[in-house]
Order: structure tokens, then sequence, then C-alpha cells
């Protein structure tokens, strides 16, 4: 009997320990996932015209116009959003199709069918936490891991920290912080890119967006700077010099 009350304490009979309450909370990972899915299903629906001050590191700030029309065309303009920071895009989509548009000489290149994708290369990327997000934030299927996050300097509404838990470099989400108001409008966000923060209320929005300009042959705008200009060569010199000494 001795030995068998041994053996029993020996593998761990009794009350379980209390947990330590000075540890860190459980995590709400599945809570706020829901309560951001439920923002991103409002934005869904959020039609606007709003402005949005962009900041990124060594840069100055931009104001990013964006326009979410209730046909479900959308534009965003993006000043300094091509050719390496030197050319002024918008990315645009109606039933036509996606378009990316230089807006110095206005006129736009058609990508492919309203939901296309750009290709890296031509990518500002600005516009996706306007259109792209809200799908995947809604997706339950959707590798994601959501927390509550702190809100973000000049932000109102709730934010949330998300990131993948697998890698998927299709996908349209930039990972980072989204903030929401209750109404589903995007607040602000913190993504690699930069920071968007909303300037303002929002407009109402328009029945259809206006094009930049027309659709022409010309390719979209790439993302990288365009190289130098080729340094032009000297040519040597052909004067004969004089003889010394001679008149």
């Amino acid at each position: 009997m001795l030995v068998g009350a041994l053996l029993m304490a020996g593998c761990g009979g009794g009350t379980p320990p209390e947990p330590d309450p000075t540890g860190p909370p459980p995590t709400q990972e599945p809570q706020a996932r829901a309560q951001l899915a439920g923002l991103a299903a409002a934005a869904q629906d959020r039609t606007l015209a709003a402005s949005y001050v962009l900041s990124v590191a060594g840069r100055p700030d931009r104001t990013v116009a964006v326009w979410l029309a209730t046909d479900g065309s959308w534009r965003v303009d993006i000043p300094g959003g091509a050719l390496g920071g030197t050319a002024d895009v918008a990315v645009a989509s109606t039933g036509a199709g996606l378009f990316q548009c230089a807006l110095a000489a206005p006129s736009c290149a058609r990508i492919g069918d309203p939901d296309a994708r750009l290709a890296a290369r031509v990518d500002p990327r600005i516009q996706r936490p306007f259109v792209y997000a809200r799908s995947v934030l809604t997706n339950p299927a959707a590798p994601l891991a959501v927390s509550s996050a702190e809100p973000l300097a000049g932000v109102t509404g709730s934010c949330y920290s998300v990131e993948t838990t697998t890698a998927s470099v299709a996908s349209p989400l930039d990972v980072g912080i989204y903030c929401y108001a209750d109404d589903g409008t995007l607040t602000g966000a913190r993504l690699s890119f930069g920071t968007l923060v909303l300037s303002g209320a929002p407009a109402a929005a328009p029945p259809s967006i206006t094009m930049p300009g027309p659709v022409t042959a010309d390719p979209p705008l790439g993302m990288a700077a365009p190289p130098p200009p080729p340094t032009p060569s000297v040519e040597p010199s052909t004067a004969v010099p004089s003889p010394s000494g001679q008149g």
C-alpha cells in the first residue's frame, strides 16, 4: 500500500497549480479577429471620398486621395507613387477593368479585368488597404493572427495588429496595423510602405469615379527609379600645337 501511495504521488496526482496572476493575460486573438472582421465587413459596403496623409521615413508627407464610388468603382491617387517617387500615379477600377494611370500627362494603361492585380513592378501598393484588405480580413480561412493594438497617433477608431501565419507572396494584404471606425471607414494604417492617417471627415461618395485620362497603349509606369542619363563623353582635342619658338 505504501508503494502504491508513493507511485500515485510520483505520477502527478493532486490539484494542478493555480496560474500565475502576475503573468501576461491570455490572448484574445479569436475575439480580436472577429471584431476586425466585423469592421472590415462594414468597410466592404462603405462608400466615400476622403484624403489621407501618407508618411514615409525619409520623405515629405504626401496626401493620398481616395474615392470609393457608389457603383463599386474606385480610384486612389498617389503622389510620387511611381518611378522611384518622381511620378504621380492613380490606380483605378471600373466595370471596364483595372487601370494604372500617369497623372502628369494624364493617360491610363489597362492592366486587366476589374478583379485583376497589379504586378509588383508596377504596383504602388497604397491602394491595397482601401480595396483589397477588406476581403482578406473578412475571410475566416485566411491564415491571419490578429490582436488588439494601441491607437496610432492622430487616429481614431479601433486598431488591430495583423500578421500572416504562412508565407503567401500572392496575398494582397500587407501585414501591420489597421484602424477602423465603427462605420467601416479606414481611419489609419501602419504598413511596410508607410503610415496612412485619415485627414478630416470623409465626404459623400460620387456615383462613379472619373478616370484621370484616356486609356492608351502606353505601358504602366514602373516603381523603380529611371536610370540616370548617360554622361556625355568628352572628345579629345584634335588641335595641333604650334612648334615652340616659332612665331
